[in-house]
């Protein structure tokens, strides 16, 4: 049997070649020409601290379990977003990670999922990307997590910590415990992370006094330090403008103390913190300031966010998401999916807007969106 040409009606020109599930068939680029290839999974919107900057102190509502996506519907999204989209960089964040149970699952989980050969910026010896996580570190010196976190195959680790001193330490966080978080700090360092840094909140009338014990700390344990300016993401809905402590004003306060202070080149081009380096009493320290209302960097953004209820956030301060939960348990398939997280990326917006006359923060506070 023939076709009019003259072709095998069963010609291989006929049959349709099966993608690779691995094949880059679906960028997420937005209307600006960014490509997205950052993704942060938020696992829970619980916490074991009340900081002011994110949480309300006390009657904080949080989701029900049966509204949390699962392991293996975050798992399924990151593979398909790894394969077909090319996201090479995984960040797993909260409320706290840990203390949704057993999160090293996931973490195992992910660390396969990310082994997608084709995806644009793995690296091209493992076929492996980059899976971090963004902590409190309360919990890590408790049941072995530092440890079994490395061994699920997570690279790099983020602690949240303001201040070194427990006094200061209560008053951000509303509760005690920075001696925990100090030991979770030494523990993640002692299970041989690729990358340790410190996240603290650069907030005027509390960080001026408590930059220079952090400076130290890093410098002395040899990880980086970030000080990142205080955005509106509060529960409360207290934050002023004025509370912001620039990240000028912190390179003044620590260059006043420790001397000069090196600018270096951003570890990557969508890298939120600009880098410098300062020689601290003998040690080097590794600084990043991250000036997100003061010098945006949001024509270089390539961050997406999914929240712990699966949801799509296109920024961190978006007025609006994409729901997938109820897609992935209705039976969507894998394009079907994609459609919904390329229509997402297709309305971000060109910055976040924190400038203009009509900026209103997002419903959600911080602990609900997801780091």
């Amino acid at each position: 049997m023939s076709t009019t040409d003259g072709r095998p009606a069963h010609s291989f020109r006929d049959v349709p070649i099966p993608r690779p599930a691995t094949t880059v068939d679906r960028p997420l680029i937005d209307s600006f020409g960014r490509r997205h290839t950052s993704l942060r999974i938020s696992i829970t919107d619980r916490c074991n601290i009340r900081c002011f900057y994110c949480m309300p102190e006390s009657d904080a509502e949080f989701l029900p379990k049966s509204q949390l996506l699962t392991f293996e519907e975050i798992a399924r999204l990151a593979k398909l977003m790894v394969g077909r989209c090319g996201v090479d960089d995984i960040r797993l964040t909260g409320g706290e990670p840990l203390v949704r149970r057993d999160c090293d699952r996931l973490v195992a989980m992910l660390a396969q999922a990310m082994k997608a050969p084709h995806a644009t910026g793995l690296s091209q010896a493992t076929g492996a990307g980059d899976l971090s996580m963004t902590t409190n570190g309360l919990l890590l010196a408790e049941n072995d997590w530092a440890r079994r976190l490395r061994t699920a195959g997570l690279k790099r680790l983020n602690v949240s910590i303001d201040s070194v001193d427990e006094a200061a330490f209560r008053k951000i966080t509303r509760r005690r415990g920075v001696d925990r978080v100090i030991a979770g700090i030494d523990a993640a360092i002692a299970a041989g992370f690729d990358s340790i840094k410190l996240n603290a909140l650069a907030i005027r009338g509390i960080s001026e006094s408590q930059l220079i014990g952090l400076a130290r700390f890093a410098s002395q344990r040899e990880v980086t330090l970030r000080l990142i300016e205080y955005m509106p993401l509060d529960a409360d809905r207290a934050w002023q403008r004025e509370r912001v402590l620039t990240g000028q004003e912190c390179l003044k306060i620590l260059e006043n103390q420790f001397g000069p202070i090196t600018p270096l080149h951003r570890e990557h081009a969508s890298s939120p913190a600009e880098s410098f380096r300062v020689d601290i009493e003998g040690h080097p320290l590794s600084l990043g300031i991250i000036r997100s209302v003061s010098r945006p960097f949001c024509e270089q953004c390539n961050r997406l966010r999914l929240t712990a209820d699966g949801a799509i956030r296109n920024c961190l301060f978006a007025r609006s998401e994409t729901p997938l939960r109820d897609a992935l348990r209705g039976g969507a398939s894998d394009d079907e999916l994609l459609d919904r997280i390329e229509a997402a990326v297709a309305e971000k917006r060109a910055s976040h807007g924190m400038d203009t006359k009509d900026f209103r923060p997002p419903d959600r506070a911080m602990y609900a969106i997801g780091g």
